[in-house]
């Protein structure tokens, strides 16, 4: 996007004024979307933008300044400004010299840009016709189809000069179903960090099919129960909570400013034995994997609790500076016009021991959460509530009646410390977009078929 000479002179320029630090984050990003309501097609727009953000960092002040002209004097009015921002002040030129590098990550083998907006409106007409095929009950269906290509350079005064290449695609199907109880919803979702081949290894008919079932399971469901009970989570489709409940509480920033129940504990047992704690952004094609991070670090997997014992934090490249340490990649921005903070990438809980029948059959009365929905946390006290979209009743053991859309409350270092028993059956969740500041970023979550021994389940029923 920008050669090796100018993003030099941009650096030197923009240390001009004594700055301890300065980067270039340069980014062209295209896509394309695509929406099916009720048989038709509501949607199908595509678009690109391109730019530039500089930071420049002078003692404990951040000046950024973020432009759409590429060119060496657009990249020189936005260095001044940064700058100015930074510190005021003269005197001296600083030399950057670069050493240019690439992520390792694997080619895509179908480009999305390169496919006819047919072939990607044929799949949402597909999965309308599946969906609806499964029952008359069956009123509304909804599906979408998003691709993106994002290339990135980044370069900076410490000598890095990266680029990446990340390439995702996902598709979704949503259905209401109606009848004596009402309207009743399904969703299921699927995403990964690869091209177009995405539907050669997953198919929208199924996807659609199994959105429906979900609806239709609904119709029959009966109140949830209210109160404190047993609560096992399927593979995959709890791994939100602990994101929210947990993740975020380990993520630099909020440690530093004091604002997690987590600060100052490295080193202690925060969970249960059996749990093990990953943020993983090397993760193969999983939807919250890149190359490099959005300060041009490499991608990593970091343990962050490993068997119930708090060992490290999630850092971007400032706060690790700081504390003289290395970044652990988890430096991101959704775009070129947002600085870099600590987020997560994938975060899941490795698998255990157990078979995940038995986990259920061992567990005499409680609720089976099959799917979490959106939830929200306070990362100081680490209190949460998280939708369950598809829950059963778990009667002598065994998985019965269907229940209504209920609320999971409780808090995070607490439930940590109440799951006593966690499945052979690791999987990863739906995609998922994290939201933090006003910035959204592509993230991952699973984890393997687990019970909490205790969770507040919010239901009408006794």
């Amino acid at each position: 996007m920008i050669e090796q000479d100018v993003i030099e002179r941009v650096l030197g320029s923009a240390l001009r004024t004594g700055g301890d630090f300065a980067e270039v984050f340069a980014e062209d990003r295209r896509g394309t979307a695509a929406s099916l309501e009720d048989a038709r097609v509501e949607q199908m727009a595509s678009g690109r933008e391109r730019g530039a953000g500089i930071r420049v960092v002078s003692g404990e002040t951040t000046g950024f300044a973020h432009t759409a002209d590429l060119s060496e004097a657009g990249l020189l009015a936005a260095a001044s400004a940064a700058a100015a921002a930074a510190r005021h002040g003269g005197g001296g030129v600083r030399k950057v010299a670069l050493a240019p590098a690439g992520s390792d990550r694997g080619a895509v083998e179908v480009l999305p840009e390169t496919v006819p907006k047919d072939s990607k409106v044929a799949l949402l007409r597909r999965a309308d016709e599946a969906a609806r095929s499964a029952g008359a009950a069956i009123r509304q269906v909804s599906a979408t189809y998003a691709d993106s290509r994002r290339q990135i350079l980044v370069a900076n005064s410490d000598g890095v000069l990266v680029t990446d290449d990340q390439v995702r695609t996902r598709f979704g199907v949503s259905c209401v179903a109606a009848g004596d109880t009402g309207l009743q919803t399904g969703r299921e979702s699927l995403g990964a960090t690869v091209g177009f081949e995405l539907f050669d290894a997953h198919d929208v008919d199924d996807l659609a099919r199994r959105a429906a079932s979900r609806a239709l399971a609904k119709l029959a469901a009966r109140p949830a129960p209210s109160g404190t009970l047993p609560v096992v989570i399927k593979q995959g489709s709890g791994g939100i909570l602990f994101h929210e409940a947990c993740g975020h509480g380990l993520e630099a920033d909020h440690i530093v400013k004091e604002l997690s129940v987590f600060a100052h504990r490295v080193g202690e047992q925060v969970a249960s034995p059996l749990v093990t704690l990953v943020d993983d952004g090397t993760m193969g094609s999983e939807w919250g994997a890149f190359g490099v991070d959005d300060e041009g670090h490499p991608a990593k997997r970091n343990v962050l609790i490993d068997q119930g014992v708090l060992t490290d934090y999630m850092w971007d490249y400032l706060r690790a500076r700081k504390e003289g340490r290395e970044s652990s990649g988890n430096g991101r921005r959704e775009t070129y016009q947002h600085l870099p903070m600590v987020r997560m990438t994938n975060t899941f809980l490795l698998g255990g021991a157990e078979d995940p029948e038995e986990i259920v059959r061992q567990t005499p009365h409680g609720v089976f959460v099959a799917q979490l929905g959106g939830g929200q946390v306070n990362t100081a006290t680490g209190d949460f509530t998280f939708g369950a979209t598809e829950a059963y009743l778990i009667e002598d053991g065994e998985i019965t009646e269907a229940l209504r859309d209920t609320n999971l409350i409780g808090n995070g270092p607490e439930i940590l410390g109440l799951i006593d028993a966690v499945g052979n059956d690791f999987a990863m969740g739906s995609p998922g977009t994290c939201g933090k500041q006003g910035q959204g970023v592509p993230v991952g979550t699973g984890q393997p078929t687990l019970r909490v021994s205790a969770l507040t389940v919010g239901g009408t029923s006794r």
